[in-house]
């Protein structure tokens, strides 16, 4: 469950961050980090089962609790305010939530983009185009809302030229088999299953804008900057389970289990998946100019619908540093991508 927070939300985070205090001011020996059930996060899971995260915190003389939240936005909740070091999110949401709540965050670990897993689909039309007038349930201000208005943008329309109805992603099937439902926009696996459907046509998905809804682990920048051996040992640990993930059947078999599917559900997630198997691929994406460019059109969208605090002036009110420039106010960097530590697992110097 993708989905951003409401300004209110966002101001009683921060009020409970307040009250906790700033997760460095524990001993810091122990780390702990909250993770969601999608398709990209099901490494996290296995991390712990495994034993594999507790190899590499070994390794670094540290400890690394690793807690699964059933809701997704309770776990980026728990994370802003103060409960969490370390949280699994879209970058979109890690702008919405925890940045403009105040809380500086650092992209650790990029590990996939959406490929394919979000997408728009009619019950009544063939194109994008045919969906001018028509009423589209998605879940509002979410990862789905960001692509429907980047498919509008793409055939020369906004969000003007049709209804958003705000619909729970738990809803989004049973609202799609009634008549009154015609246009939806939707995650996996919710979009295989309604494609299932007769019918429903799938008109734009993420492959369409590749590289924009991207899955990351962020951590606090405080934490991770007074101890960069969490960082480390995130990384080493995220590796040795892409190379598993590869290799081994089982693992995956394991993930699908886990995540309430099967090998073959979980499989067909992973190829609407752009999964960065290989840390070098990793630190070449995040490298790149493209994820500043990326960021600038979240930035742009997320102050549109007024998801960046009541102080934003404009898109750039919030800092986004990318290893490209950084987009925004520099005075104000709340949100980081980093490529070091995955470059140190490209160069198996962890």
């Amino acid at each position: 469950m993708r989905q951003t927070l409401t300004k209110s939300i966002i101001s009683l985070v921060l009020v409970t961050s307040t009250l906790l205090g700033s997760p460095v001011s524990r001993a810091q020996d122990s780390f702990s980090l909250c993770w969601s059930i999608y398709v990209g996060w099901m490494p996290w899971e296995y991390s712990d089962t495994s034993g594999i995260i507790k190899k590499w915190a070994d390794k670094y003389d540290i400890e690394i609790d690793v807690v699964q939240i059933n809701d997704y936005i309770e776990s980026i909740n728990q994370y802003t305010a103060g409960q969490f070091d370390a949280c699994s999110m879209t970058n979109m949401d890690a702008l919405t939530i925890p940045a403009a709540g105040g809380v500086d965050s650092t992209a650790v670990i990029v590990g996939d983009f959406s490929n394919g897993n979000d997408a728009v689909i009619l019950k009544e039309g063939s194109t994008l185009a045919d969906i001018k007038g028509q009423q589209v349930n998605l879940v509002e201000l979410s990862v789905s809302h960001y692509l429907l208005a980047r498919g509008l943008e793409s055939v020369g329309m906004s969000e003007r030229d049709v209804t958003v109805v705000n619909t729970s992603d738990a809803d989004m099937v049973a609202a799609y088999t009634t008549s009154d439902v015609t246009a939806v926009t939707t995650w996996n696996p919710i979009v295989n299953e309604i494609l299932k459907m007769p019918s429903a046509t799938k008109v734009f998905d993420s492959s369409q804008i590749p590289g924009e809804i991207i899955d990351t682990l962020m951590v606090k920048t405080e934490t991770l900057e007074a101890y960069p051996e969490l960082g480390k040992a995130l990384a080493g640990a995220w590796y040795e389970i892409m190379a598993a993930m590869e290799s081994t059947e089982d693992v995956l078999a394991h993930m699908g289990e886990a995540s309430g599917t099967d090998l073959a559900g979980y499989e067909a997630q992973l190829a609407s998946t752009q999964m960065f198997y290989s840390p070098a691929d990793a630190v070449d994406f995040v490298n790149s100019a493209g994820l500043k460019t990326t960021m600038e059109y979240v930035a742009n969208f997320s102050f549109e619908h007024g998801l960046l605090g009541e102080g934003a002036a404009d898109a750039g009110f919030i800092g986004i540093e990318t290893p490209s420039g950084v987009f925004g106010n520099s005075g104000n960097i709340q949100l980081r991508f980093d490529s070091s530590f995955m470059k140190m697992a490209a160069e198996g110097s962890l």
